[in-house]
């Protein structure tokens, strides 16, 4: 799977539109939008910090 494909399926899992999961990541709205249009290429490490910051807070609200 590509980058931008695994970006873009990361924050529909969430069910979040771009500009929430800019909010949520910390990530500016324009540079989701150039990465998921792949206007832009991440560094490959993102998905997978994305992955494990997701996780993890899945982890979190699941043992409150």
């Amino acid at each position: 799977m590509d980058i931008a494909k695994k970006i873009t399926e990361l924050r529909e899992l969430v069910g979040e539109n771009r500009t929430e999961f800019s909010l949520h990541t910390g990530i500016p709205v324009r540079t989701l939008e150039d990465w998921e249009s792949g206007r832009r290429t991440p560094p490959s490490y993102i998905p997978r910090l994305l992955e494990y910051q997701l996780k993890y807070e899945e982890l979190i609200k699941d043992s409150k």
